[in-house]
Parts: structure tokens; C-alpha cells; sequence
């Protein structure tokens, strides 16, 4: 039986870009998904093409990838089936509005856009067109976040009335960042929540939401921390989700900050990051929530069950690393993207145009709640990265 091959084109060049890019090297085959393979076949940097062609050597492309010195030229690739966007959130709506547009499938990374009515709009674009579009939310495509995902709907913990879910880490933003950078500059969609927070808002709602037959949008209340340039530096959302067929109301708690850890020591002391509780018992996610590796189950009868969950890789001895932001996983492990890069391959193997474990549908909804967040907070950003004008030069 032969393999699907998806062909990829990787849409900027940094450290988010090069993570992905390096996780599609390892044979999918040491993670045990013997039926697809992925390959980098083209990658554009908005500098130039040399940069482009650093970035493919980086990332142990094969010699035949083509370096583009913009994305317009990438766009128009015949070799390429779908294309990472993987600039900063800003520039997400114009990115993958321009992939779309050119007839090309898209992964755009989170947040998804700077608001909801540009989501929209890239949701309708990719069904005139008949495209595949997802959000890179990589965390949900996890065989941990699957887990967590059947506990809830086998009932093992009961109906679950509350989650709490925090992503935070002590960054210090006036002695970490410069006023350029994109976690605090409002050029750049810059803060916490769309950058940190939709990691916490995601558990709530692949708990909350997800997990539903039939789920409605929840009731949001939010308070917000200001940074000195406008952005959150710390914001907390309460959720109120409606009843379901499944149980009652329930309530979420997202929390997100650059001045607390949600794991000071780096070992787990400080206790989960995520709680998911039900009548009979709750599971507890542990930090980082983006990329988490350890579970507990705690139920009332007295049942205690951790697991772990390393990230699967080809291996000791194998010469390849992985990472993000100055730090290494150790050697043959992977960062744990390529599971969202699976679920393109399968979806556009099988022929369908959006994610099973988060459809554009909820994408939207999350988007609906972070806007709500901000109007709440008067938090606003430039009129040229909110808007849903195409094409805008940033």
C-alpha cells in the first residue's frame, strides 16, 4: 500500500516556522502512522530568497525544495499542496486570505486572526474555493489531549460542571521584551491572549465544548492587566457554557500572564495546570499547556492514575533535535507538531476540508470569545491588522 505524501510550503521563516518544519523530517512511521509521510518542498522568507534557502537546509529539507524571496511567488507553486502560515498573528487574515486566493490549502498557525470578522471571512473564502483550512492549535491533536478528550465523554469522571486552565510564564515583559516585539507590541497583535491565553481557552473548550454533542457558545465575563503599550500583560476569563445533552451548566476559568509561572520550579510542584472536574472525580493536565506530558486521573473511589506521555522521535543517536525558543527537546524527540500535520495529510487524503478535533466552526466561536475579551477590556489594536480589507501591505 502505498503512502499519501503531502507536499508542504512553509510561509516565513522563524522559530515557529522552523519547529514545524523541523518536525516533519522524522519518518511518521516512529510515532506509528505508517500510511502518510510529509515533505518541505518550498519555503519563503518575506527577506529574501537566500534566507528562504538557509531555513530549507536548517530544516533537512531535500535539495529539490525551491527558496522564494516572497509569498506571493511561493502561492503560486504547482509542487506545493498546502502551505504553513507562520508569521505573527497580525498578518495572519492577509497570509492566508493571499493562500487561499492562489487555490492553496492552508494550516494557519494560532491565534487564527486579530478577530473574529477576519475568521469569517477566511471560513467563506476556503469553502468557495473548496480548500482545506485549519488552525494550527498543535496541542489538540495530542494522544494526551485524545485522552483527556475520552475520559470525559466515557463518563469516568461524571458530567463535568468546571475546568480551570492556565497558561502563564514569568517573562517580565519591560525587562524581557524591547517595544518591538510581538509579545507586547500592538503592531505585532501583540499581548498575552492571543499569544498564551487561547492555550487556556483552549483546554476549557476541548472540555467544555469539544466534548459536546451539541454545544452553544459560552457567557463570557473578563478582567484585564494592562501592559504601558496597550497589549495585556495578564488577563482572566469566566466562561459559562449553557447545558447540554450531556450535563448541566458548567463554568471555565481561563487564566494568562507574564508575570507568574504556572510551573515556578519546572517540575510539576506547584500542581496541574489544568483541572477538568466532573461529579465522580477530575483530570489534571500538567505544564507547559501547550505541551503538556504527564496526566493524572483522580477519581472519588479512590483511583489514582498518572500517565506520561513523552513525545515520540526517532530517537538517541539519531543526530536530530527539536525545539522552540532557545531550548531543546532532548535528542530524537520530537516538539509534537507533526500530530496537527497528520491530520492535514489524513483530511486532505480523505477529502475533508477542516480539523476533526477543532472544526473552523469553534475556531470561530473562540475568536467570538477573545474579541469579546477585548471590547471588554478596551483593548484595541491598529485599524490595519484588524482590518478585513484584502489586500493591505504590512
Amino acid at each position: 500500500m502505498s503512502k499519501f505524501q503531502l507536499k508542504w510550503g512553509i510561509l516565513a521563516t522563524g522559530g515557529i516556522a522552523e519547529t514545524f518544519a523541523r518536525d516533519l523530517y522524522p519518518n511518521p512511521e516512529c510515532r506509528g502512522v505508517k500510511d502518510i509521510e510529509h515533505v518541505v518542498v518550498a519555503a519563503a522568507s518575506s527577506s529574501s530568497a537566500d534566507r528562504a534557502q538557509k531555513f530549507l537546509k536548517e530544516v533537512r529539507a531535500p535539495e529539490s525544495a525551491k527558496a522564494y524571496g516572497s509569498y506571493a511567488e511561493m502561492v503560486k507553486d504547482p509542487n506545493v499542496d498546502i502551505i504553513y502560515v507562520a508569521t505573527p498573528h497580525s498578518h495572519h487574515y492577509q497570509n492566508a486570505m493571499l493562500c487561499l486566493e492562489a487555490g492553496k490549502n492552508v494550516l494557519c498557525e494560532k491565534a487564527f486572526t486579530t478577530n473574529a470578522a477576519q475568521c469569517e471571512l477566511l471560513i467563506k473564502k476556503a469553502k468557495e474555493k473548496n480548500l482545506f483550512l485549519m488552525e494550527a492549535v498543535w496541542t489538540r491533536y495530542f494522544p494526551l489531549s485524545i485522552y483527556v478528550r475520552e475520559v470525559i465523554t466515557s463518563g469516568k469522571i461524571g458530567p463535568v460542571s468546571r475546568a480551570y486552565a492556565d497558561l502563564s510564564q514569568t517573562m517580565i515583559p519591560e525587562k524581557t521584551f524591547d517595544d518591538g516585539h510581538r509579545m507586547v507590541n500592538p503592531d505585532l497583535a501583540g499581548g498575552a491572549l492571543l499569544d498564551l491565553g487561547i492555550y487556556a481557552l483552549t483546554w476549557i473548550f476541548q472540555t467544555l465544548y469539544t466534548t459536546e454533542k451539541n454545544p452553544k457558545p459560552p457567557k463570557v465575563l473578563s478582567f484585564m492587566r494592562k501592559y504601558k503599550l496597550g497589549t495585556d500583560e495578564q488577563t482572566t476569563m469566566i466562561l459559562d457554557f449553557p447545558p447540554t445533552d450531556s450535563r448541566g451548566e458548567a463554568h471555565g476559568i481561563a487564566t494568562t500572564g507574564m508575570r507568574t509561572h504556572a510551573d515556578p520550579d519546572g517540575k510539576g510542584s506547584a500542581g496541574p495546570a489544568i483541572r477538568v472536574q466532573g461529579e465522580l472525580g477530575e483530570v489534571q493536565v500538567f505544564h507547559p499547556a501547550y505541551r503538556p506530558t504527564r496526566t493524572k486521573l483522580v477519581l472519588n473511589d479512590g483511583t489514582v492514575e498518572e500517565k506520561h506521555w513523552p513525545q515520540p522521535g526517532p530517537g538517541k543517536g539519531s543526530g536530530w533535535k527539536n525545539g522552540f525558543g532557545g531550548g531543546w527537546q532532548e535528542e530524537g524527540e520530537g516538539q509534537g507538531m507533526f500530530w496537527e500535520a497528520d491530520e492535514c495529510a489524513y483530511a486532505l487524503r480523505d477529502g475533508r476540508k477542516e480539523g476533526r478535533y477543532e472544526n473552523l466552526e469553534e475556531s470561530l466561536v473562540i475568536m467570538r470569545v477573545m474579541d469579546e475579551v477585548r471590547q471588554q477590556n478596551g483593548m484595541k489594536l491598529p485599524e490595519k491588522i484588524e482590518t478585513t480589507d484584502y489586500p493591505v501591505e504590512l
